[in-house]
């Protein structure tokens, strides 16, 4: 019996995607992209800012963005291009605070900004009583409100065009109300010339009806035990609290042009759009507009003004720093050229060589297997050259030829015996064999006949002794002297 398969139906939808794994709408494709980065040591609460930065740019950014300490910047730029990436922030710390930079690729231009203050959204989020957080809100992008940078001044054009650039343009023909879950601020105070950033939840909520009603709405049914009639409670106000109580006017009551997901939420009813901030916090000071990326002529400083003379030497110095390491690189690509023109030429040798090599054994081969074939040519040539055939003594010269002599490498070259080693002791094994064998010695056995080496006691030179069994000594003819006794063992 076959066996069913669990799990849920994948619909066409799915089964042309896995198809396509390639395929992306257009839109999602020309949408901006960012990078959020931090460069340098930044300690534990920068990066924990750089995290919480990630989640406002989601989810046109790279969230789990890994960077490594060899990394730099042109690594980021190289990337960039492919993957779809415009935009790049930059988080730096030095002993005088933290800096942020807004930075446009690939070729710029850098807005530089001092951060004055900032707080994570743990919290912003540990001072609110009701969080309004919830994983589907990060699914769309963000609303971008710019409030009070509508100002003269080249930087002001600048600073908005950035920001508006870095998320993606709304179409209000094809806007779905459902999709706007958050809502990013940028306000410019005038009287501290700081830019203050804020991150908002978006709620929307029905119009002309109790705060009682609106819970008894909600999926959860609140606690009714304490009233006798559900009229006590609608009329009531269901008992809230002043801390509960969410004014509404006329600055946040709208007529909503579609239906909006909530319960009461209708298409042409009046509904309130609420705000609550999610984090993080930023206040910001611009110090300097950089023409190109991190690098290039400064168009703005907020502190430094340096006269025309002054710019024009600066720009002269930095042409110069490039034609010096322009013409470097050049040095360096020529140098390149050379080895590798070196290598290939030695490669091209040593191939040769061993091709010549190769060659040169196969033919030593052929003329060992046929040597009649080099005779039969020289016959053949001083026949053509003489006239006449050749003697036969003449011929027999050329064919009886020696094999080249080969030694063998496997094979080892015997040593030559010392000469200072006496002859009768063949090396140390035959040696040790005579020492051990000797009357009185654990390998003596007692042969008869055992013969000692000639030795000189003191009593005649060329003295000889013959032991017989049980060690008894007895002399051998032409000897000198007594010889009595037993061996001592």
């Amino acid at each position: 019996m076959a066996r069913k398969k669990s799990g849920k139906r994948k619909g066409k939808a799915a089964k042309q995607a896995k198809q396509n794994p390639e395929y992306e709408r257009e839109d999602l494709k020309k949408a901006p992209h960012t990078f959020v980065i931090a460069r340098g040591k930044v300690g534990n609460n920068v990066g924990q800012l750089v995290k919480d930065v990630r989640r406002v740019m989601e989810p046109f950014t790279a969230s789990n963005l890994k960077v490594r300490k060899k990394n730099v910047l042109k690594d980021f730029v190289a990337v960039a291009g492919p993957l779809g990436v415009t935009h790049l922030v930059i988080f730096t710390k030095t002993d005088k605070g933290v800096n942020m930079k807004f930075s446009r690729l690939p070729r710029g231009p850098t807005l530089s900004f001092k951060v004055e203050n900032y707080s994570l959204c743990k919290d912003v989020l540990s001072t609110l009583k009701r969080q309004q957080t919830y994983a589907s809100q990060f699914q769309h992008s963000p609303l971008l409100v710019l409030n009070n940078l509508a100002r003269e001044g080249m930087h002001f054009k600048l600073m908005s065009t950035m920001f508006q650039n870095m998320f993606p343009s709304i179409n209000i023909h094809r806007l779905k109300l459902n999709t706007i879950k958050r809502c990013v601020l940028f306000t410019y105070d005038p009287d501290t010339n700081m830019v203050d950033f804020r991150h908002y939840n978006i709620k929307v909520v029905p119009m002309g009806m109790s705060r009682g009603v609106k819970k008894l709405l909600q999926s959860k049914v609140p606690n009714l035990k304490k009233y006798e009639d559900v009229s006590e409670y609608i009329l009531g106000g269901g008992n809230l609290s002043e801390s509960e109580a969410e004014p509404d006017g006329d600055q946040n009551e709208v007529d909503l042009p579609q239906q909006v997901a909530g319960r009461g939420n209708e298409a042409s009813q009046k509904s309130a759009i609420r705000l609550t901030e999610i984090g993080p916090r930023l206040r910001l000071q611009l110090v300097k507009i950089e023409e190109g990326l991190c690098e290039g002529d400064i168009i703005f400083h907020q502190f430094v003004t340096k006269s025309a003379k002054q710019i024009e030497e600066l720009k002269e110095r930095r042409e110069e720093k490039k034609m010096i390491k322009a013409q470097r690189k050049a040095e360096q690509n020529e140098n390149v050229k050379k080895k590798e023109q070196l290598k290939e030429e030695n490669k091209q040798r040593s191939l040769a060589g061993i091709k010549r090599k190769k060659t040169a054994t196969e033919n030593t081969a052929v003329n060992e297997e046929n040597p009649d074939d080099s005779s039969d040519d020289d016959t053949k040539y001083y026949k053509q050259e003489v006239g006449e055939e050749p003697d036969a003594d003449l011929m027999l010269s050329r064919t009886s030829k020696r094999k080249p002599f080969r030694q063998d490498s496997s094979e080892k070259r015997k040593r030559p015996r010392s000469q200072s080693q006496p002859q009768g002791v063949q090396g140390n094994r035959n040696f040790k064999k005579q020492r051990n064998e000797g009357p009185g010695k654990p390998g003596f056995k007692g042969q008869k006949g055992f013969k000692r080496k000639p030795f000189d006691d003191g009593k005649g030179a060329g003295e000889q002794k013959k032991f017989g069994p049980k060690g008894k000594v007895y002399r051998v003819k032409g000897t000198k002297g007594p010889m009595k006794g037993k061996r001592s063992r």
